[in-house]
């Protein structure tokens, strides 16, 4: 079976395009209880040496697909004893990284093994009692707040051996703490003991009543009902995204979720600045829950689309301009640079090539800022040139270490050591708002001094 849905989905990607291509790969080895009814269901420990035993066919298939797999990954693994561990520790690595996209296997990675970023497992296998459990809970580590839970599609039905697994190795009560509720519960409500849990419409009703788009907040007591309101909206919606149902059942528009975004924002800037950390808990009462608003993250890539869409119609198009501004200001990542976007659409003539104009104007103003910090702080522009390109290099701002002493001006040993931290600091966060600035809107692409 895990051969003919591996050869299955190479089928269907015949032909598509290369950013439509999934990174697939299968990986197995030799079971002597394969077929046996007496431990049908029950996950053997995992054999990595044994593709000897395997028969020809099945370790020519897997041979192909390892070819397929060197081909993707630069790699040069085979079905022999030692390249087949490599393999095995190659697979294990790239999963946890998100760089395959579907591991098809029969018995291995169903035990063993944690890789918080998987959220999803297919079963096409009788599982039952410990190794059910052991297989379901590949997916169920929880990742953060975005990933809480884990989906299990079953195309065998399951029910039973699952509730089974759960009585036997929890209590007879624990199905409601391992399962989820159901699309119509989250969505529409539920009774938790005594209890009225609210559900996804009527949560957002209330928002649409008391805090309709565009209005303001006015008042500390309000802001806080707010924010209390658009989390508790968030992390249901976070749930039922994983229900096919609420396609179309969303009730807010793209348009409503980036203004209640640009809200939720606003008030985390606000309440955050009140306090000295930097936590999405700022207070004993207020929590943010930042990384649901990052999980749809608005990207450069699109707005760019939105400003390609834009010029196709000779700029005329004010509607979309108004798209861009709402959807930069609903995203974490790019407040920042919304100046830096809309002096670029300020700059549009019929003759521009978006993406190479983009790339031009983007190096452009990153030369013309740092050179203004350089001259602002007194910096040292050799060191400086070669601070931010290792930080483009590294992917962050070494914030510690002589590096950044290097950068700052020279300081007569009698300057008091207040004065030269306030200004090392300074300097460090003006190279940081630059570096966030540009870092993912340049590819990294180094300075020429």
């Amino acid at each position: 079976m895990a051969k003919k849905y591996y050869t299955e989905f190479q089928k269907q990607m015949v032909g598509l395009p290369s950013d439509k291509q999934l990174k697939i790969a299968t990986i197995y080895s030799f079971s002597a209880n394969e077929g046996d009814p007496e431990i049908d269901g029950i996950i053997e420990d995992e054999n990595l040496e044994d593709t000897s035993r395997l028969d020809q066919s099945s370790r020519d298939f897997l041979d192909a697909a390892i070819k397929d797999y060197n081909k993707i990954f630069k790699t040069n693994f085979d079905t022999s004893s030692d390249k087949f561990q490599n393999y095995y520790k190659d697979v294990s690595q790239r999963v946890k990284d998100r760089e395959i996209d579907l591991l098809i296997v029969v018995n291995m990675f169903l035990t063993g093994f944690d890789a918080t970023t998987l959220n999803t497992l297919w079963v096409d296998k009788n599982l039952r009692l410990h190794g059910l459990l052991q297989a379901f809970s590949r997916t169920n580590r929880i990742l953060n707040s975005v990933k809480t839970f884990g989906n299990i599609i079953c195309f065998r039905n399951l029910e039973k051996a699952t509730n089974e697994s759960i009585a036997l190795f929890g209590d007879n009560e624990a199905g409601g703490v391992v399962l989820l509720k159901t699309y119509d519960e989250y969505y529409n409500g539920y009774k938790d003991g005594d209890k009225d849990v609210r559900g996804y419409a009527d949560l957002v009703s209330e928002l649409q009543e008391k805090f309709p788009v565009g209005g303001q907040i006015i008042g500390e007591q309000n802001q806080k009902d707010f924010i209390k309101l658009y989390g508790a909206i968030l992390k249901v919606k976070n749930i039922l995204s994983a229900f096919d149902e609420f396609a179309g059942n969303e009730m807010l528009t793209e348009r409503d979720i980036q203004d209640y975004h640009s809200m939720y924002i606003n008030l985390y800037n606000d309440f955050r600045g009140k306090n000295t950390g930097d936590n999405e808990n700022v207070n004993d009462d207020i929590v943010f829950e930042m990384e649901l608003i990052k999980e749809v993250e608005i990207n450069i890539d699109y707005i760019l689309e939105l400003i390609r869409k834009y010029h196709l119609g000779h700029l005329l198009d004010k509607e979309i301009v108004i798209s861009i501004s709402k959807a930069i200001d609903s995203s974490m990542e790019l407040r920042n640079k919304k100046e830096l976007i809309e002096q670029f659409i300020e700059s549009l003539t019929p003759t521009t090539n978006i993406d190479d104009d983009w790339r031009s104007f983007v190096d452009a103003k990153k030369m013309e800022e740092l050179e203004s910090i350089i001259t602002e702080e007194n910096l040292d522009k050799d060191e400086t040139y070669k601070f931010i390109n290792n930080a483009f290099r590294d992917g962050f701002v070494q914030a510690t270490g002589t590096a950044i002493t290097k950068v700052l001006p020279p300081v007569s040993r009698f300057t008091p050591t207040g004065d030269r931290t306030k200004k090392r600091d300074t300097a460090l966060e003006k190279l940081i708002a630059f570096f966030n600035k540009f870092w993912d809107i340049s590819g990294g692409r180094f300075l020429k001094n």
